[in-house]
């Protein structure tokens, strides 16, 4: 992503959500007040004008809150709903083909495992962010390979584009992903599984200085 800088708490919304519409949009607020600079609407299970309502309303939220939308496995709903970009899984499709519908001023998200080759294709191809994971025994997705928190310093050494750290990291444990390289820090359950989101948002932002937690973007 041409001249873009992406740092910060990256909420990913959870499957447990998305059955509940009202549920889900107050989560995201709650998240959103609490610090995260980035959202992920990650919805596998609603219909396809609900996904779009949805995503709609979560791109206009994150706008009042100065954060960025990223839609889950969807090209055609980011682009119809003005979210700034997508991210795409190993299987979810081509990057190239990603980057070139949503622009170069889009974010273009790539899951990359441990493996820095895939992540060289992947930036080659237009990725904005590479992330890597899980880092931790991570409930959201348990049998995801493990990660090394070394992958993420060699990848800040090998590329400018943004490192994300993604699997089980706690509020506890983000601190030490951040040092290790990791501009994002990605969570799905350590946010949307809190008692109180917005204190559980708070307490990853804090991993971050505090003057360098803003999102700056051409889109």
């Amino acid at each position: 992503m041409s001249g873009a800088r992406l740092r910060g708490l990256y909420a990913i919304t959870p499957d447990a959500l998305t059955s509940d519409p009202d549920r889900l949009l107050d989560a995201c607020a709650a998240a959103l007040r609490g610090g995260a600079r980035l959202l992920q609407y990650r919805d596998k299970r609603s219909p396809a004008p609900t996904r779009l309502v949805l995503a709609r309303t979560l791109a206009t939220l994150c706008r009042t809150h100065g954060a960025l939308l990223v839609v889950n496995d969807d090209v055609r709903l980011a682009i119809e709903a003005g979210a700034h970009g997508v991210h795409l899984g190993a299987g979810d499709g081509s990057l190239a083909d990603a980057r070139r519908q949503l622009g170069s001023a889009a974010i273009v998200g790539a899951t990359c495992g441990n493996d820095l080759a895939r992540a060289d294709a992947a930036i080659d191809a237009g990725a904005s962010y590479v992330a890597f994971g899980r880092l931790y025994p991570s409930r959201s997705k348990p049998g995801a390979p493990p990660a090394d928190l070394a992958t993420l310093t060699r990848a800040r050494e090998r590329w400018p584009v943004a490192v994300c750290g993604i699997g089980g990291i706690t509020p506890t444990l983000a601190p030490a992903v951040v040092a290790a390289g990791a501009d994002l820090v990605a969570a799905i359950d350590g946010v949307f599984g809190a008692a109180d989101v917005e204190a559980a948002a708070r307490a990853y932002a804090q991993a971050f200085d505090a003057g360098n937690t803003a999102v700056e973007t051409g889109n």
